[in-house]
């Protein structure tokens, strides 16, 4: 080591193939980052400012559209600085805070998803003890507690990472700076640091994935014994949309980490990766809505009401003329 140079940036090699029409994919990205940050921004705004949807589902959805424009703008806006310039670099510090951020959030993530299977797992299976169970105390630690964990999920590991020294090479053969590329650049034995990334990723997906299962074993099972179909198909409905957003992160975890690697593979894992960090934000939102009568109401009232409020500025800026 005393004659290697200490890194102090990394190239982040994107998607090469793609060079010639970066100016195209720019603009595509950059459209689909200002939907999903928009999308996730209008759910904030009206779930806080309707009454009506001061509930538990609600609350639990506002934090993950949070989640959702924190999780998109670690990796994005650097992915579209470097589709526009030839020197793709990132600094040593900005690295590992971009991978601590996206382990962070990915695994709060889960967390969040397991606390809204619980509420919906409560709402529907234990009706009338729901409100009392499901109390604005409850809600506030389920939700504290899911930040926790993925704070704590991530803790060792950040130290630990953080601590490496890296002498080059400095090319990541990624678009954003992720935990698993990143060790492999450590110029020191990383095997317990990886074994410890592994065994902590494991528990946190396995038991939140049991849990979510279990939850959902007994939602099919109560929802099984409602009498007639279109009490099945309303309590069924309320989970739809919960069943939709988990079915497609697990989908893209198992894709990405069962595959078995390789330079093909690699290049696939990197366009799924894309497509769960920029696309699932984006769709969150959109499922929630359309699949929910009552956020749907609430937006054309609001709508409606600023349509109204401009109506009369408008009048009062004519009279004024």
């Amino acid at each position: 080591m005393e004659n290697q140079t200490t890194v102090v940036e990394f190239i982040l090699l994107g998607f090469p193939s793609i060079q010639k029409a970066s100016i195209l994919v720019f603009l595509g990205v950059l459209a689909i980052y200002i939907l999903t940050v928009t999308g996730n921004i209008v759910i904030v705004a009206t779930v806080a400012h309707v009454p009506t949807l001061h509930k538990p589902m609600y609350f639990f959805l506002v934090n993950l559209s949070f989640l959702g424009i924190i999780y998109v703008s670690t990796t994005i806006p650097k992915l579209l600085v470097n589709l526009l310039t030839v020197k793709k670099s990132i600094s040593l510090a900005g690295c590992k805070v971009q991978a601590f951020s996206h382990f962070f959030l990915g695994a709060t993530e889960f967390f969040l998803l397991t606390a809204m299977a619980y509420d919906r797992y409560l709402a529907i299976c234990h009706p009338l003890h729901y409100h009392g169970i499901m109390n604005g105390r409850v809600c506030v630690q389920l939700a504290g507690g899911s930040w926790l964990g993925g704070l704590m999920t991530v803790l060792v590991q950040t130290i630990l990472v953080f601590q490496l020294p890296f002498c080059g090479p400095n090319i990541i053969n990624h678009f954003y700076c992720d935990v698993g590329p990143l060790l492999k650049l450590a110029c020191v034995d990383t095997y317990p640091i990886e074994w410890t990334v592994f065994i902590v990723a494991t528990v946190v997906v396995f038991s939140n994935s049991l849990l979510t299962v279990v939850s959902y074993i007994f939602i099919i099972s109560t929802v099984m014994r409602i009498p007639s179909s279109s009490g099945r198909q309303k309590a069924f409905s309320t989970c739809i949309a919960h069943l939709v957003v988990v079915i497609m992160l697990y989908g893209a975890i198992i894709f990405i980490y069962v595959r078995p690697t390789g330079h093909a593979s690699l290049n696939m894992n990197k366009l799924v990766s894309l497509l769960n960090t920029l696309v699932t934000p984006l769709l969150n939102p959109f499922i929630y809505t359309l699949r929910n009568q009552e956020v749907k109401d609430a937006l054309k009232k609001g709508f409606t009401r600023n349509k109204m409020v401009q109506q009369v500025v408008n009048k009062t800026k004519a009279r004024g003329k």
